[in-house]
């Protein structure tokens, strides 16, 4: 019976290359020969199928994975786990979300590395990029283990499950999986918290934080928790220069339709023409908005916030993840805290 490393090493010339390849991958444009200029139609056919997958945040997703796959990083990463045992390859099932592009690129990764077999159904809002993107790192590194099941219809027989999605979406796939080994994953969101001692660097670095990706990532903050004494204005300036984010037209239907429902309902709310900041105890806010909540005693939040840690994916503070830094996750930052390449080393 055939065996596998339970945790691979990639061999040394692929892993010196990915990082390269990929960064390469986010320079593609329409003057580029090669599997660049088939990488750079695959981002134009995404684009017209995804309006939310603008070219601009394909190429920030690639940029993030360039920086989180370099060298020295997958060292470190694999050697967090045990390499010196054999198993059985497992069909590993995966359910991808489709929120900002290439999102299932590390569940993906994870499961190339750990030896077991990938069998990946991907959202209907990302069904291009990513497998022309494992198409190319399998034709340009010859890893086998980019050599992976793709599906459209429904999951034949696996003996592990990954799956992302909404919180109803999660309770079907925990009935539906329940009889093999999962990870489930549900909504999450970043939330920040300002002190009143930020400076105007790291609150433009915050507007990144909240816009990047329209807002739709599951580590974008949705929400603020600011210091009694911080006056609104001092976000409000910083944040300015991201404000041809109106100028996408999906963006600014989300920012009409709920200016316009939450002022018929009498709403207090701070607007800049661009971003409408409501008064809300909730976490996630929709598109184009971005709830806020005022407190007096950051150890009395923070006791607060452990008590909904499920709701929160990532906090960002001065103390916490640095401002402009919640979409440049590590290889060891692992969704909902849960360690995909423990689960997967688990299974042999």
């Amino acid at each position: 019976m055939k065996t596998s490393n339970l945790v691979y090493s990639l061999p040394e010339q692929a892993s010196g290359k990915l990082s390269k390849l990929i960064g390469d991958l986010a320079l593609a444009n329409d003057q580029s020969e090669g599997y660049l200029s088939d990488w750079n139609d695959q981002i134009n056919q995404s684009t017209i199928l995804n309006p939310w997958f603008t070219r601009t945040n394909v190429v920030q997703s690639l940029e993030g994975i360039a920086h989180m796959i370099r060298t020295e990083a997958l060292q470190s990463w694999l050697k967090m786990y045990n390499t010196g045992g054999k198993s059985e390859p497992k069909r590993v099932g995966m359910v991808l979300a489709g929120n900002i592009p290439l999102v299932g690129f590390h569940d993906i990764f994870s499961v190339a590395l750990s030896g077991h077999h990938a069998v990946v159904k991907c959202a209907s809002q990302d069904r291009v990029l990513l497998p022309a993107l494992f198409k190319i790192l399998l034709e340009e590194t010859h890893f086998e283990g980019f050599n992976i099941e793709w599906i459209d219809g429904r999951m034949p027989q696996i003996d592990a499950m990954i799956a992302t999605g909404s919180n109803n979406t999660s309770r079907y796939f925990e009935y539906y999986f329940s009889k093999v080994p999962h990870i489930i994953r549900k909504n999450r969101n970043a939330v920040a918290i300002l002190s009143g001692n930020e400076s105007e660097a790291e609150l433009i670095a915050l507007g990144a934080d909240i816009f990047s990706y329209f807002g739709m990532g599951c580590r974008n903050v949705s929400k603020l928790y600011i210091h009694s004494d911080f006056e609104i204005d001092r976000f409000f300036k910083p944040i300015y220069p991201y404000h041809p984010i109106i100028n996408h037209h999906k963006y600014a239907n989300n920012y009409d339709y709920y200016r316009a429902l939450w002022m018929l309902n009498r709403e207090d709310l701070l607007d800049n023409g661009f971003l409408i900041l409501r008064p809300s105890e909730a976490i996630a806010s929709p598109i184009a908005s971005l709830f806020y909540e005022r407190y007096t005693d950051e150890t009395v939040l923070r006791d607060t916030l452990k008590g909904r840690a499920e709701e929160i994916q990532c906090i960002v503070s001065q103390t916490d993840i640095p401002f402009g830094k919640a979409q440049a996750p590590e290889l060891w930052d692992y969704a909902d805290g849960v360690d995909t390449m423990a689960f997967l080393q688990g299974l042999g």
